[in-house]
Formats: structure tokens, sequence, C-alpha cells
């Protein structure tokens, strides 16, 4: 079943990176979750965000509510078009970078949602996949 994003937010600039993060936190909030995790869907929002503007130049965030089982949640898509990730495995290491970055991006987002799946072709793009169910 595919659902519209109620949100989608192009990403290009650091400035997007943070509108990014204050509208994933405000509809975080419009669903119900706390103030802690309306922190924790902006960070991990924050690092696959950046993660576009570093390595893919521009790319999109879709922010979507999401209903499964009686449970309510916030599904949040990264998409870009960029160069890919050849080593899917290495780039969920903590402490792997190809940039001058300190490497927690992903591994650090997953660590901050309840579901994440990363799926990306070299010379296609990439796409991730994160969820944060209300508690």
């Amino acid at each position: 079943m595919t659902v519209a994003a109620d949100l989608v937010v192009p990403i290009e600039t650091d400035s997007d990176v943070v509108a990014a993060r204050q509208k994933g936190r405000e509809l975080a909030a419009a669903i119900g979750f706390s103030t802690t995790d309306q922190t924790l869907v902006a960070t991990a929002i924050s690092e696959v965000a950046r993660n576009i503007v570093s390595y893919a130049g521009r790319g999109r965030i879709e922010l979507t509510r999401v209903q499964e089982g009686g449970r309510r949640g916030l599904s949040i898509v990264a998409c870009d078009e960029g160069p890919g990730i050849p080593d899917l495995e290495l780039a969920m290491q903590d402490g792997y970078s190809t940039g001058n970055s300190l490497g927690v991006g992903l591994p650090g987002a997953r660590r901050l949602v309840d579901e994440f799946a990363l799926e990306s072709t070299v010379g296609v793009g990439t796409v991730v996949t994160l969820k944060k169910w209300l508690v």
C-alpha cells in the first residue's frame, strides 16, 4: 500500500536540513510523541538529511504519519539520486566514513528509531526508511 507523504522537504543545503528537522519535530508532536521522542526524530532526520547534502548534493525527506496494527507512528524516508553506497555493511559500521565525518550518521540514525531500512544502488541513489512508533 502506498501512502502519500504528509510533508516532502527538498534537501540541498544545511538550511534545508534544519527545516526538515523542524518539520519532523512538528509532525511528531502532532502525532503525540513525547518531547524526548520528538528530539530523537529530529536527530535521526538530521543524520540522514546531512548525508544527502554531503554525498548526493540533493534529495528529499518524506515525512508520513503511519498506522499499523493499532499503533501510530512516523515514517521518514530520505531519498537521493547520488552516487549510491557500494558497501552497505561497511556503511553501517560506527566510525566508517568516505567523507570527513565521524561516521555515525547511518548507524546513529538506526539507533534512534524503531525500524530502519537502507537500499542503495551505485550510480542510481539511496533510500533510507526510518520508522518511529508511539509507545
